[in-house]
């Protein structure tokens, strides 16, 4: 007896067909950007009509523009169109239909002309605006990257646990706030306790911004290596830091598979010199930002040898060397940046010419968000693994 799929699970199947399926005038790729822009016209609504609980305070600006409104209805108007297109064309409606029914909720729920509904201020925000921004930005950086020059033609965009990423993803977008509490209460207590370094500071406030942000580069590099060296080396830490390994394939969005633990760490540990020193806000502003298309650079399935700038700077083929399965990956690459940091400490892989073969780990990290927070906790040291375990039994 064959069992009769749900509405979700064709959807899911619908997303991941084929490449081979998805060829222009099949459908697919309107009924993909209608239901890509209708849940970005309706989470924007939501941000909206509700902004004490789910509107980022940084992006007010964006959102007071006279022509953003304008934008979200064509966003929703064009949502509607590509939805039509694809039930026109694609025998599977499901994609279509999706694409409809939220555009539809967005209009229902007040659209463009939506206004602010009165709701109890208790100061905790979850960025879902900050979500969309980020998303269609990177996304729109690097899909369209990884489907003309990719490393592996044949991944496809909803590629293996791509749910777990894009869910990873929305986590660290919404939980902005208490993100950045958590990761700065560090900085904020040093800052508080050396009023004698204020002359050291003023020296470094007045360096040209270029020279700032290159010395911003280095010391946050040079951190995060022996942070990064670190949760490879013990055990425990290693449980935490195995959930970014976990994932099979690389992408833009592989990147933000990370433990919301390790996420709150690195940020705290990261900040420390960026807060700490002197430098200008805007370096530091232009720093975050660069990190964060930086990072999803390093990650995405573009290829590229670049047997000679690989030494020098951070490449995809540096870094997926760091994510490899194979024995020859193991604890490499740390750097993120400058790969120099990994040759002045022994750990630098680049093998001309050569990509890893499979990416994860050599042990099994559960599915899910929820198993995989849990996972560093309940966690038994395998047999085998990275040579940090080796070394600690």
């Amino acid at each position: 007896m064959v069992k009769k799929r749900g509405f979700l699970e064709k959807l899911e199947a619908d997303l991941q067909s084929p490449i081979e399926v998805r060829g222009f005038g099949s459908g697919w790729f309107s009924g993909f950007f209608g239901l890509l822009l209708a849940l970005a016209g309706l989470f924007m609504v939501i941000a909206l009509r509700f902004p004490d609980w789910f509107a980022t305070p940084e992006l007010k600006t964006l959102k007071d523009w006279t022509g953003f409104r304008a934008a979200v209805h064509i966003t929703l108007l064009a949502s509607y169109a590509l939805a039509l297109l694809s039930l026109l064309l694609r025998p599977r409606k499901s994609l279509g239909f999706s694409a409809l029914v939220i555009g539809i909720s967005a209009a229902l729920l007040g659209g463009a002309n939506v206004q602010p509904q009165e709701t109890r201020d208790w100061g905790i925000f979850f960025g879902l605006d900050f979500f969309v921004v980020n998303l269609i930005a990177t996304g729109l950086m690097f899909a369209p990257l990884e489907r003309f020059v990719p490393h592996r033609a044949k991944q496809r965009l909803f590629r293996i646990e791509w749910r777990e990423d894009l869910f990873y993803y929305l986590v660290s977008s919404m939980m902005v706030q208490a993100l950045t509490f958590l990761a700065l209460a560090p900085s904020k207590f040093v800052n508080a306790h050396t009023n004698s370094w204020d002359m050291f500071r003023d020296n470094v406030a007045s360096l040209p911004w270029a020279v700032q942000f290159v010395i911003v580069l280095f010391l946050t590099d040079f951190v995060q290596y022996w942070f990064h060296r670190t949760f490879h080396r013990y055990p425990f830490l290693w449980g935490f830091h195995a959930v970014h390994h976990s994932a099979k394939a690389m992408d833009w969005l592989a990147g933000s598979r990370m433990h919301f633990i390790e996420i709150i760490l690195l940020r705290g540990i990261t900040s420390l010199p960026m807060m700490v020193l002197g430098f200008a806000p805007s370096v530091l502003q232009a720093y975050i930002a660069f990190v964060y298309v930086y990072s999803s650079l390093l990650h995405a399935n573009v290829r590229g040898d670049f047997n000679w700038l690989g030494h020098w700077i951070a490449t995809p083929r540096f870094h997926h060397w760091h994510h490899g399965l194979e024995r020859e990956a193991f604890d490499v690459n740390f750097a993120i940046h400058f790969p120099i940091i990994d040759k002045m400490f022994g750990t630098f892989h680049f093998p001309e010419s050569r990509w890893p073969k499979d990416y994860g780990v050599p042990e099994q990290v559960p599915k899910g968000y929820a198993a995989q927070f849990v996972y560093p906790f309940v966690r038994k040291q395998p047999d085998y693994g990275t040579d940090a375990e080796a070394s600690a039994d």
